[in-house]
């Protein structure tokens, strides 16, 4: 991290236990930093790509099984557990975008929730104002129904709860743009750009022991907490570029033959990987 060539990481975000789909992993964002000038790039990989996992097996899935598929099965020789997962999604995620992913992240919406709150709160300027239906309670066993939430344009403090809410919501009422998973990855940007901001904050120094707690129980990673809290220092998310995989650029929308939405390259995985290195800030 003390160098001066590019180090990519992968956040990959997951519900947990009593989520739906607890393994999946719900945001995929890669950080890439070139520590010596701090050049910045987030770089949003959607959750329905359709890629082949484990990768180079022949066997097509979303993209956001993968770190499921390495939990559960293991992957290149290590057993199944957290290490095989974030192995085998940093492995697809840099299938996808073309680069060279040696570090990964793993944190479930617990954790997020609790990190956001031992911080004092987050602030977001939210940039499109939205109204949604949102779960009362993420565990798929508990039929506790739905609220509704709305987030107005604008700068606006938000508590973790309001945090993971504005970062996931999904079954949007108006207006529909923010529905797409696209409009989410947007979201969840902003989020990340705002947690690790406010650690870095003075005023969040009476937060940053709680912090460090919530993050130790909510985390995984093959990095050491010195080295992912330097790599935090040197980015810089004022100046940072934005780049999202989606189908107005170099995906497309496509539909399996048992009826899954999923987005494929429109003109090849080469075209992507062009795509990602020409925005990268250099």
């Amino acid at each position: 991290v003390s160098g001066n060539g590019r180090i990519n990481i992968v956040v990959l975000s997951y519900g947990g236990a009593g989520h739906d789909g607890a393994l999946l992993t719900d945001s995929m964002l890669v950080m890439s930093l070139i520590p010596g000038d701090h050049a910045t790039t987030l770089i949003s990989v959607p959750r329905d790509l359709w890629v082949q996992v484990p990768p180079g097996s022949g066997q097509y899935s979303k993209i956001n099984t993968a770190y499921q598929d390495g939990y559960s099965n293991g992957y290149k020789g290590m057993p199944a557990g957290r290490l095989a997962g974030g192995a085998e999604a940093a492995q697809k995620v840099g299938d996808v975008t073309g680069l060279d992913i040696k570090y990964w992240v793993t944190i479930d919406f617990t954790g997020f929730r609790k990190l956001v709150d031992a911080l004092g709160g987050v602030d977001i300027n939210v940039p499109v104002a939205f109204t949604a239906n949102y779960p009362i309670n993420d565990d798929p066993a508990i039929n506790a129904g739905w609220k509704v939430i709305h987030f107005n344009k604008g700068p606006q403090h938000m508590n973790g709860e309001q945090a993971i809410e504005y970062a996931r919501a999904r079954y949007v009422l108006t207006p529909l743009s923010e529905a797409s998973d696209f409009a989410r990855s947007a979201r969840q940007q902003l989020l990340i750009r705002a947690i690790l901001g406010r650690a870095r904050s003075v005023t969040a120094w009476p937060g940053l022991l709680p912090a460090t707690d919530a993050l130790q129980q909510a985390i995984y990673t093959n990095l050491s907490l010195a080295d992912l809290g330097l790599f935090a220092e040197k980015m810089d998310f004022n100046n940072a570029a934005h780049v999202g995989l989606t189908d107005q650029n170099v995906l497309t929308d496509a539909v399996t033959s048992d009826g899954q939405d999923i987005l494929l390259p429109a003109n090849g995985w080469d075209a992507v990987h062009q795509y990602v290195t020409q925005n990268l800030k250099k």
